[in-house]
C-alpha cells in the first residue's frame, strides 16, 4: 500500500497543538472529541498510512495530563440504540469504551448520563455503572435549548446539572454515538468551572472535515460520503473567512450552531475565545498528509465504496434511497465512477460465466485474482485460497487443503450442526487451513500470506454472510457487495 500520511508526524503535531490550547486558556481544557477514537477505519482508508489506533497514540502522549469524561444520551439508552459498526447498545459501548481505556492506561474519570427524566433503563444503568465503581453524574433537558441563552446559562439551565468532578488538565469529552450532549457537556462544566473561580476552555477533535485542504478534495468529499445519513455538508466557514481573509472547510452543522455557541462563551467567560468555528478545532491531519496524489486516490475509492454501502442499506431496509443520490452527486464532484473500481466489473464477468456468486480481489501490483461458487466452497473461501496460492507462489493445481478435510466438516455442519449450506465459510476454510499447515508446508507457506491481504479491494456479486464480511474486515479487506441477495428467502442471516 502507498504511503500518502505521516502518522508519526501526525501525532507529534496533535499532540503539541493540544498542550498549546490547554496552555491558552490557564490550564485547563475541555476537549469535546469526535469521530472514532479506537479503530477510525475510514480515516485510515482515506489517508493511506494513518493508523487506526493514531489517535488513542496522540492521547498516550498526554497521559499523565489527561482523564476520559464518556457521555451518553439517557434517550438512547432508554431505546437500545445501537452502533451500526459493532451491533451493540450505546450503554454495552460505554463499558467496552471504559474496558478499552483502561486497558492502554488512559484514565477514566466518570459517566454523564445526559437528558435525564428518569428512564428506566437510563436509572438501572446508571446502578450499575455505580456497583463497578464508576462515578456517574446526571444532566438533564433544558427547555428552548440552545436558542434561550440567557435561561442556559442560569441556575436553572447549566446550572441544575452536577458538577463534574475532574483532576486532570485535559478532559477529553467522548461519547459511543452521535447526538451524546458532548458538547453540552463541556459548556456546562465551562459554566459550574468559572463560577468556582477556575479558569477553562473548550476546544473541539474532529477529524473531518478536514479544514486545511480544498473544500471539494476527495477526502472532504469521502466524509461527506460517509455521513450522507446524517446530511452533513462541507462549506467554506463564512465566520473565518471575514475575521482572517482565508478560506477554511468546516461542516454545516457547527456553522449553524457557531453564533449561539460563540453567545454561550461570551456569557460564561465574558468574551468569546473564538471568531469562527475553524478556530475552535484543533485538527492537525491535512498537515500530515505526505502524498496528495495518494491521498486523493485513496479517498475516490472510499467514496465509491460508501456507494455500495448505501446500495446494501437500501436493499436491507436499513437506507434511504435520498441517500444513494446525494452519494451519486459526491461521485460526480469527485469525478469518479463505478467503473474505477477495477475489481466490480471482474467479479460481475465471473459470475456472469458461472452463472452462480463471485468475488474479485486486486493484489497491490494490480492483479486480479477471483473465486467462484462451488459445492466446497463458497466464492469468498475460494478467492481467499486462491489468493494465498498466488502470493505464496504455489502452482493453481496444489490442494492446499484436501477433500477428506473439508468433507468431514461438510458432514458436521449439515447432520449435525443443522446447518442447509454446506459450503465452507471463510473463517471454516481459515481454520481447516491452520490445520493443515501442521503437516502441509504448502498450507503453511499460504497461511504465512495471509496479512499481505491487507488493505486491498475486494468485491462480491451478491450481499456476503455477517461471518464472511466480519472475516474480510479483520484481514483489513476493503469488500463491497452487490446489492442483492444470493436467494430470494425474505430472512437472511
Amino acid at each position: 500500500m502507498k504511503i500518502g500520511f505521516g502518522n508519526e508526524k501526525y501525532i507529534k503535531l496533535q499532540s503539541q497543538k493540544i498542550r498549546d490550547r490547554i496552555a491558552e486558556f490557564g490550564g485547563k481544557l475541555y476537549l469535546e472529541f469526535g469521530g472514532k477514537l479506537f479503530d477510525d477505519y475510514h480515516a485510515s482508508r482515506v489517508l493511506p498510512g494513518f493508523q487506526p489506533d493514531a489517535k488513542v497514540k496522540m492521547l498516550l502522549q498526554l497521559k499523565d495530563d489527561a482523564e476520559i469524561v464518556i457521555v451518553i444520551n439517557a434517550d438512547a439508552i432508554e431505546k437500545n440504540k445501537r452502533r451500526g459498526d459493532l451491533g451493540i447498545t450505546y450503554d454495552l459501548d460505554t463499558l467496552r469504551l471504559i474496558d478499552a481505556f483502561r486497558g492502554i492506561g488512559l484514565y477514566v474519570g466518570s459517566v454523564v448520563i445526559t437528558r435525564y427524566t428518569g428512564q428506566p433503563l437510563a436509572e438501572a444503568f446508571e446502578k450499575r455503572l455505580n456497583s463497578l465503581g464508576i462515578k456517574t453524574y446526571r444532566h438533564y433537558p433544558i427547555n428552548d435549548y440552545p436558542s434561550n441563552i440567557s435561561y442556559i446559562i442560569s441556575e436553572e439551565g447549566f446550572g441544575k446539572n452536577d458538577f463534574i468532578k475532574t483532576d486532570r488538565k485535559l478532559v477529553v469529552v467522548t461519547a459511543p454515538g452521535p447526538g451524546s450532549g458532548k458538547m453540552a457537556t463541556c459548556l456546562s462544566q465551562l459554566y459550574h468551572e468559572h463560577k468556582r473561580g477556575v479558569k477553562a476552555g473548550y476546544a473541539k477533535f474532529e477529524t473531518f472535515p478536514i479544514w486545511s485542504i480544498p473544500l471539494k478534495h476527495p477526502v472532504n468529499i469521502a466524509y461527506e460520503a460517509a455521513t450522507a445519513d446524517l446530511n452533513d455538508v462541507n462549506m467554506i466557514d463564512p465566520f473565518h473567512l471575514e475575521a482572517y481573509s482565508e478560506t477554511a472547510v468546516n461542516y454545516n452543522r457547527d456553522i449553524e450552531i457557531f453564533p449561539v455557541l460563540s453567545a454561550m462563551l461570551e456569557g460564561i467567560l465574558g468574551e468569546s475565545p473564538y471568531k469562527s468555528p475553524t478556530d475552535m478545532g484543533v485538527n492537525m491531519a491535512g498537515f500530515a498528509i505526505c502524498d496528495d496524489e495518494v491521498v486523493r486516490q485513496a479517498a475516490k475509492q472510499e467514496i465509491i465504496r460508501r456507494y455500495y454501502a448505501e446500495l446494501v442499506n437500501v436493499r436491507q431496509g436499513m437506507g434511504e434511497q435520498s441517500d444513494v443520490a446525494k452519494i451519486e452527486l459526491l461521485m460526480k464532484q469527485a469525478h469518479v465512477g463505478t467503473e474505477d473500481r477495477p475489481v466490480v466489473a471482474a467479479a460481475l464477468r465471473k459470475a456472469e460465466d458461472t452463472g452462480m456468486p463471485a468475488v474479485a480481489l486486486e493484489l497491490s501490483d494490480g492483479t486480479i485474482i477471483t473465486g467462484k461458487t462451488s459445492s466446497l466452497l463458497g466464492a469468498s473461501s475460494s478467492l481467499l485460497l486462491n489468493c494465498l496460492k498466488v502470493l505464496a507462489g504455489i502452482p493453481d493445481e496444489i490442494n492446499l487443503i484436501s477433500p477428506t478435510i473439508i468433507e468431514p466438516i461438510q458432514k458436521l455442519k449439515i447432520n449435525i450442526m443443522g446447518n442447509h449450506n454446506p459450503r465452507l465459510h471463510t473463517d471454516e476454510i481459515l481454520i481447516a487451513l491452520s490445520i493443515c499447515a501442521a503437516t502441509s508446508d504448502y498450507a503453511k507457506k499460504a497461511l504465512e500470506q495471509a496479512s499481505k491481504l491487507k488493505g486491498l479491494e475486494a468485491h462480491s456479486t451478491v450481499i456476503l454472510s455477517r461471518v464472511d464480511e466480519n472475516v474480510f474486515r479483520k484481514l483489513g479487506v476493503n469488500i463491497t457487495f452487490e446489492p442483492k441477495y444470493q436467494t430470494k428467502k425474505l430472512y437472511h442471516n
